[in-house]
């Protein structure tokens, strides 16, 4: 009613305006809801089907105690997979299961270090790799793209290579250190408990820097120039513009990244798998569930594992998204 003049009471006929024109306005929103919900129907359908069905299909199998070769005859034994006590029968007990498995707890252990470090030195140097890629400079475009051939190869395919490049025998990176100095005999990187969880590590920082890099430079695709060109009239240095302007402004982006590659990281396989196998010092929560499922025919035990696997990511993934306070409706406060 803003055509209603101040301190005069609205007519009956401006009220009546005002809820006429209010009407048709509710009527489109609830025509938008209704076409949102009916387009993404059928995407909610096939998530139901390819990933909400097997994720309650695991959890009942961590249920039973079914084995790789009769899953039909899987036969319900409640949380005996998670947690069991045996009495002895002279006063003494013992707690079995997963919630008592002393390798599980170490596969988590492998899990959250390697993710933590990892995500970490990914979003330092990626933002540093996505400002020197955001500058003005002759042939950026061949180095934009030169720079995502490592996160273009297959996860298969670098853990290879540089398991070659690391052999204790042959590889090219101790020929190289030991020629500069900085050791004076072989190491075998994969192979020794003090360095294997680093040599992973380097692997997928080589590997995944672009991709974080990526990501924070689309935010600094958003950053409006107008803003640098104020400061630089102001002179104000160009460090504190990066603390005080650029940082602030690109949090959301690098807030964003950091939570999907913490995804991704905390669901590791197949790099540790290929690079460091049977190494307890490396075993992640999913190699452990592999494991379980298909190697030792626990079938029952590797579903634990792998629905344990899943609300460890689930209340990772909502506690940083709760501490970061991160916007996913998209309402801007």
């Amino acid at each position: 009613m803003a055509n209603v003049q101040a301190g005069v009471p609205p007519t009956d006929k401006a009220l009546d305006v005002e809820r006429k024109g209010a009407r048709p306005r509710s009527d489109l929103s609830r025509q938008r809801l209704r076409s949102a919900w009916l387009f993404l129907a059928p995407m909610l359908l096939v998530l139901a089907l390819v990933a909400g069905w097997p994720l309650l299909k695991t959890i009942w199998f961590s249920l039973t105690n079914a084995s790789l070769s009769d899953l039909e005859g899987a036969e319900f034994v409640g949380l005996r997979n998670y947690w069991e006590y045996v009495d002895y029968g002279d006063g003494e007990g013992e707690y079995f299961g997963l919630l008592f498995d002393p390798q599980w707890w170490n596969a988590v252990y492998n899990t959250v270090y390697y993710s933590v470090i990892s995500v970490a030195i990914e979003t330092v140097l990626g933002l540093v790799f996505a400002l020197v890629l955001n500058a003005e400079f002759k042939g950026r475009g061949f180095v934009r793209a030169a720079v995502l051939i490592p996160w273009a190869i297959p996860t298969i395919v670098s853990a290879k290579m540089w398991a070659w490049m690391m052999n204790d025998q042959f590889g090219i990176l101790n020929d190289m250190l030991m020629a500069i100095g900085i050791i004076s005999a072989p190491v075998a990187w994969t192979a020794s408990p003090d360095t294997a969880m680093w040599a992973v590590i380097i692997v997928d920082v080589w590997k995944t820097t672009p991709f974080m890099a990526l990501l924070i430079l689309a935010g600094l695709q958003m950053v409006p120039g107008d803003v640098y060109e104020a400061a630089k009239i102001d002179g104000i240095h160009p460090v504190k513009v990066f603390w005080k302007v650029t940082l602030p402004l690109i949090r959301p982006a690098i807030l964003v990244a950091v939570i999907f590659r913490a995804l991704d990281a905390l669901r590791v396989f197949d790099l540790i798998y290929v690079l460091t196998p049977n190494n307890t010092q490396t075993k992640s929560m999913s190699v452990f569930a592999q494991e379980n499922l298909f190697q030792f025919d626990k079938f029952a035990y590797g579903s634990a594992a792998s629905t344990l696997l899943f609300l460890v990511i689930a209340f990772i993934t909502l506690f940083y998204i709760k501490i970061a306070r991160l916007d996913l409706g998209g309402r801007g406060k």
